[in-house]
């Protein structure tokens, strides 16, 4: 994406998933309305302090996971994981990794989708 936004973007990938339920215990609180608890995996903790100390030196942060459910709680995950304030994120969404895709995407971006 970078080639296609220029060199005031830096781009990242989380390569996926960032976080997951515990694998040790139940991760889901029911006494408490179900509250999960969620752990950053070994392989993945390298991949979230790098995002985050990608996002501490931005202004704005978009994320631009998949264009599914999916891809809307990978990248509520990031937000999370990484520290990134919900004021600092915007989400955008293409389809396809065309200039035009990307630069659509990119001056429409919204807020994630929280339901």
């Amino acid at each position: 994406m970078g080639r296609f936004l220029g060199q005031r973007y830096h781009v990242e990938a989380s390569v996926g998933h960032v976080r997951d339920l515990l694998r040790s215990k139940l991760s889901v609180d029911v006494e408490n309305g179900f509250a999960p608890t969620y752990t950053v995996p070994k392989e993945k903790r390298e991949v979230v302090q790098r995002l985050k100390g990608a996002a501490q030196q931005a202004a704005q942060v978009y994320l631009a996971t998949d264009p599914d459910r999916e891809g809307e709680a990978i990248a509520w995950h990031v937000m999370a994981a990484a520290a990134i304030p919900a004021s600092a994120v915007q989400r955008v969404v293409f389809h396809e990794i065309t200039d035009a895709a990307i630069k659509g995407a990119f001056g429409h971006p919204r807020d994630l989708d929280m339901d």
